[in-house]
């Protein structure tokens, strides 16, 4: 390393650092220090020149370490040192070995043979005030050669970072000296010292929930970055005294082609980091979203009609990190093998003339297994899914299955031996979604099925999509694969219900293969996704109804979920459409099933009591109709009927008379029977029976057995006045509640019965407290009270993550021949106050609101609303349309 370090000025053409010129400028100038920052800039200029001329990353991290290398000499030499020989300057971590970007920190060890610092104590005191005037991060200790290896005995970290230390000045003897004294087996013995890295690893990635592909990951410290590279590299040099990961090679841990997919991956993540440090201006190793984009512009990238710049730079990244975890898992595996086990009694149970078990973990026979029997490529995983017995795959085994990849290609995947294993591995009881894992990052899956291969590491530049699509793909099957275990119905209990009775559960598994197959193409994904899903059913003999089932789930795969969340399902005809779309029972279940599993797979956060409930009316309510037959829809006026004389019979039997439920009902119009719940017709009645409230009655009620809302409702009846919605809106809002879902009715004798569905921030229904109750009805009878005087939208700072998307709001109102009101959608990014700002909009346009659907998907959201004008009509004027969708798109896009 030292030789190289000193090789890299030339590299530059020796303008990084003159040591003659800067010694004679040092003796001319009286201000030493700007001497140096000169220096200083001078070398920073250079570098971040060659950066952006795509200058080899090794030179450039290297090179700075080599500069401030001789900066830190010449500081140093500018104090006359007492005992010379017994003190030096050392560099350790990272900076000890030899790499530097533009603001990492500088870790230095001031190394003294005895305890006594006193007499360096204040020529210490000047070489540190100059480096922090030169605004260096320092980062510094000043120890003994004892008390290093007291603290290389306390703590691991200080025994790593001294084994990668150099003698920047002074005897490199004392150097020698205490590796003696802090590497030695009595301090770290070799297994103690595998086992704390190993751990030290596992602890740092469970930080990150052991994930490769997180939104805003760090280059230095997640699952894949240049942390991973450096502990193979502690322990190789602890216990193989290999000073460099090429050594690896020579002592045959490493192929030739896996050290240039290291070093490859390592330059990649150097690239990223020396960018994050520049654009900064500062420490900063984390890819976060605006940082992303302007990457992507550092590293040419550009947008094109399939993906956007930024998510060909993280599927680069996502890929690369794919292959540095592959190699870490082989590495660690050999070590954990040579290192503790060496001296284990190996227990080898054959399983065939292909593989056998050894300790707990299946190998090859021997070396040539996939090069005369190509299909073992795929049974290693049939076995592994089919004993769970078996821990895992060994490291020899793995770097075989990695390097003979090649032979998968369309001969072996039309070989009937591969396409029964494959499905008979789909329809294995074990550890599907863990052998289908192995297989992507291996390499196999996503060789076997190349349109898999396509969107390995593919990322979409939001915040509704938190893992990439083939992560995604794969978690869905995995959500499929829960429905299944044993306490499932506590959380999904229809889910877990269908799963366990669906005749192919393997059909489900397809389908969420390929639901979102097409990602990145261009074009409609489920469309496309629905002839890839096809071509997959037809190569691996599935019947033509299978074909045709996986096909329509992969076509349909949004269809539930937006008919839900953007529909009103309390509509008759809404569910009879959606009915007719469905067909039968048996698709109903695997569709419910998928759309479960997907929303689960998406982004954890969109999974709540809300959802859920939609979801499980929506289900139950087609179950029902497809029950009835689809030639049968319920009649309107029937429906009305049916509500009213089931509420009447309840309520009558609560005590109440039929002439004071008529009474109450002869101020509500038809649409509210329709579109209400039974359960919520006698709640509201009987709540109005009981008020005594002059004006406004408000009430606050949780979901129960009977309701499916799955959130907080809070229901409101007073007489009509102009922006009641906006000030309601903006009171929820300042409670720090999100509206799910509103119901707005407003009869012809100008009474309203408003129904809110909230939950609370973190997606749960507002809690049983008497004191948060209170609080919600106080300050919402305060808002309505005069609601003009509360339409102000509170001033909240938008979050750091939401400020890198485009606030581009898109508007439009449709009218439906069938629909007596129009719709308006509104899709544009979250911020606090859109509802309130909204409706202050639709009273200033004198229209009234009979309906909203609100749905946050990441950083934007999709709100519909059903609106009609003055006179109950649909907004059809092509003039006030316009004004209308000017005005949204104004207030929501400042």
């Amino acid at each position: 390393m030292i030789e190289y370090l000193n090789g890299l000025n030339a590299h530059f053409d020796n303008a990084l650092f003159d040591k003659d010129a800067f010694c004679a400028r040092l003796r001319e100038s009286k201000q030493p220090v700007a001497v140096f920052r000169e220096a200083l800039n001078n070398a920073r200029q250079l570098l971040d020149r060659h950066y952006h001329d795509k200058d080899d990353i090794s030179a450039l991290v290297c090179g700075r370490a080599w500069f401030m290398d001789q900066l830190l000499r010449c500081a140093w030499q500018q104090y006359d040192w007492e005992k010379p020989d017994d003190i030096a300057l050392l560099a350790v971590g990272g900076y000890g070995r030899g790499e530097l970007h533009p603001h990492s920190d500088i870790d230095l060890l001031i190394l003294t043979r005895h305890d006594n610092h006193e007499i360096y104590k204040k020529n210490l005191t000047a070489f540190f005030t100059l480096l922090w005037d030169l605004n260096l991060e320092i980062g510094q200790s000043v120890r003994s050669l004892a008390q290093c290896r007291q603290e290389a005995l306390k703590d691991i970290t200080v025994a790593t970072s001294l084994m990668e230390s150099r003698t920047i000045v002074g005897p490199d003897s004392l150097r020698d000296n205490m590796i003696a004294l802090t590497q030695s087996d009595d301090v770290w013995p070799a297994k103690s010292f595998f086992e704390a890295k190993r751990d030290e690893q596992v602890a740092r990635h469970n930080k990150y929930y052991d994930i490769d592909y997180a939104l805003e990951p760090n280059v230095k410290t997640s699952p894949g970055g240049l942390r991973d590279i450096q502990t193979i590299a502690w322990i190789a040099k602890r216990y193989y005294k290999a000073n460099t990961l090429a050594g690896l090679v020579e002592l045959g841990f490493l192929t030739n082609s896996e050290y240039e997919q290291l070093a490859a991956g390592e330059h990649l993540l150097w690239r990223l980091r020396y960018g994050l440090h520049l654009l900064a201006g500062r420490k900063e190793d984390r890819l976060l979203f605006d940082k992303q984009k302007d990457l992507a512009a550092l590293f040419h990238y550009e947008d094109d009609e399939k993906s956007l710049a930024v998510e060909k730079l993280m599927q680069e990244y996502y890929r690369t990190v794919a292959t540095l975890r592959v190699l870490n898992d082989v590495l660690l595996q050999h070590f954990d093998e040579a290192i503790l086990r060496a001296d284990e009694k190996e227990e080898v149970v054959v399983i065939n003339k292909r593989f056998r078990i050894r300790s707990d973990y299946i190998e090859i026979c021997h070396s040539n297994v996939f090069r005369r029997f190509p299909f073992a490529l795929l049974e290693v995983f049939v076995l592994l899914a089919q004993n769970p017995q078996i821990k895992g795959i060994r490291a020899s085994t793995i770097r075989s299955i990695r390097e003979h990849t090649w032979l998968i290609d369309e001969k072996f995947r039309k070989d009937l031996r591969n396409i029964t294993l494959f499905m008979e591995l789909l329809r294995s009881p074990h550890e599907l979604t863990t052998q289908l894992r192995r297989m992507s990052r291996y390499g196999v899956l996503g060789r076997y099925l190349p349109e898999f291969g396509a969107i390995t590491g593919k990322m979409q530049h939001d915040l509704f999509h938190i893992y990439t699509v083939d992560a995604h793909t794969l978690q869905v099957v995995e959500n499929m694969r829960r429905f299944r275990f044993p306490g499932a119905e506590e959380n999904f209990p229809i889910a877990a219900h269908i799963v366990r009775r669906l005749p192919k559960v393997e059909l489900l598994y397809i389908a969420g293969l390929y639901h979102d197959i097409a990602k990145g193409r261009g074009g409609d994904h489920s469309t496309l996704g629905m002839v890839d899903g096809a071509e997959f059913c037809r190569l691996h003999h599935l019947s033509a109804w299978d074909t045709k089932l996986v096909s329509w789930l992969i076509g349909k795969h949004l269809l539930m979920s937006m008919t839900a969340q953007r529909m009103d399902i309390a509509d008759p005809e809404v569910i009879h459409n959606f009915a007719l779309e469905v067909g039968d029972k048996l698709h109903l279940d695997y569709l419910y099933a998928l759309t479960v599993a997907d929303i689960n797979a998406t982004n954890p956060t969109l999974w709540n009591t809300w959802r859920a409930a939609l979801l499980r009316q929506l289900y139950l309510s087609t179950k029902r109709a497809l029950r009835r037959g689809l030639e049968n829809p319920i009649d309107r006026a029937d429906r009305i009927k049916d509500k009213q004389e089931s509420a009447l019979q309840k309520l009558t039997e609560h005590g109440m008379s039929a002439e004071r439920i008529e009474q109450i009902w002869a101020n509500i119009d038809d649409e509210y029977f329709v579109r209400e719940s039974t359960a919520n017709i006698i709640w509201h009645t009987e709540a109005i029976a009981n008020s005594e409230a002059q004006e406004t009655l408000i009430l606050i009620e949780d979901p129960t057995e009977g309701m499916t809302e799955g959130g907080t409702q809070i229901f409101i009846y007073t007489l009509n006045r102009n922006h009641l919605f906006a000030s309601s809106a903006a009171a929820i809002e300042k409670l720090g509640l999100n509206i799910q879902d509103a119901r707005i009715f407003t009869s012809s004798k100008n009474t309203c019965m408003n129904t809110y569905t909230v939950l609370e921030h973190d997606g749960t229904p507002v809690a049983a407290s008497k004191v948060r109750r209170e609080q919600i009805i106080s300050l919402l009878q305060e808002y309505l009270h005069e609601p003009t005087k509360h339409l102000k939208v509170s001033d909240k700072r938008i979050a750091r993550k939401l400020k890198h998307f485009s606030r581009h709001v898109e508007t439009e109102l449709l009218n439906y021949d069938d629909k007596p009101y129009s719709t308006v959608e509104i899709n544009c990014p979250d911020q606090p106050g859109i509802l309130a700002s909204i409706g202050k909009i639709f009273a200033e346009h004198n229209i009234q609101l009979l309906n909203a659907r609100i749905a946050t998907l990441g950083e934007r959201v999709e709100d519909m609303f059903f609106i009609v004008d003055a006179h109950n009509q649909k907004i059809i004027d092509p003039g006030q349309i316009e004004r209308l969708q000017n005005d949204i798109r104004q207030e929501l896009g400042n």
